[in-house]
């Protein structure tokens, strides 16, 4: 149900999907990764139709349980997010709201309101992918979205380099988030994926270094 993803996303799925790869399986990776004493926070993303089927209280304390602290369901605006928000509260699960640059002051208002655990702002208009610029209109966002609120803003959607994390994070923005760079990594050796596990641990620094520069021009 790929409404938000691009098409390295969608092809990500439709492997996960030819392998076997279920609700369940997932949670119970997410118990293998606590077992094996990671510690980083996880937040679980998914469109709507998996929680709902499942039932929204059943489904966020199952992550609860497995280890997870965070969900993004880009599927569910704010004015429909009642039940999310609620049986969220009751699972101890922040729900985590997605701010577009076609997001207007007066939505902004509300979903800050209601917010928990981080603001994810979403630098472009269209589907998630890697993109080889960022435009001003990225940066302006997060500079908008910080005067609103002091929640941690993480921002995504395209970003793919150690500059672009560098240059979210000074106009604001707390951290990058980063996924069709990864998986087009992955996807170079399909029958040996665990040979790509360098190059994105060597691609995860980047972006964390980029991070900390950001912070840095900010000081």
């Amino acid at each position: 149900d790929p409404t938000a993803d691009g098409p390295t996303f969608q092809a990500v799925c439709e492997r996960a999907l030819e392998n076997g790869m279920t609700p369940n399986r997932c949670i119970e990776g997410i118990k293998k990764l606590r077992a094996k004493g990671i510690e980083n926070p996880i937040v679980v993303t998914t469109y709507y139709n998996i929680p709902y089927v499942m039932g929204v209280g059943k489904f966020l304390n199952k992550i609860k349980e497995a280890g997870a602290q965070a969900i993004i369901v880009p599927n569910v605006p704010v004015e429909e997010a009642d039940v999310l928000i609620t049986e969220g509260k009751n699972n101890s699960i922040h729900p985590i709201f997605q701010i577009a640059p076609t997001t207007t002051e007066k939505r902004l208002k509300k979903i800050t309101d209601v917010a928990s655990g981080f603001l994810y702002v979403i630098g472009v208009e269209g589907v998630t992918g890697v993109r080889e610029s960022m435009g001003d209109s990225t940066l302006k966002l997060v500079k908008r979205v910080r005067k609103h609120t002091d929640m941690p803003l993480l921002a995504g959607f395209g970003i793919s380099t150690k500059q672009q994390a560098a240059a979210v994070v000074s106009a604001g923005a707390d951290g990058a988030i980063v996924g069709s760079a990864y998986a087009r990594i992955y996807e170079k050796n399909l029958n040996n994926p665990e040979q790509t596990l360098p190059k994105v641990a060597s691609l995860v620094k980047e972006i964390k270094q980029g991070c900390k520069e950001g912070y840095n021009k900010r000081a």
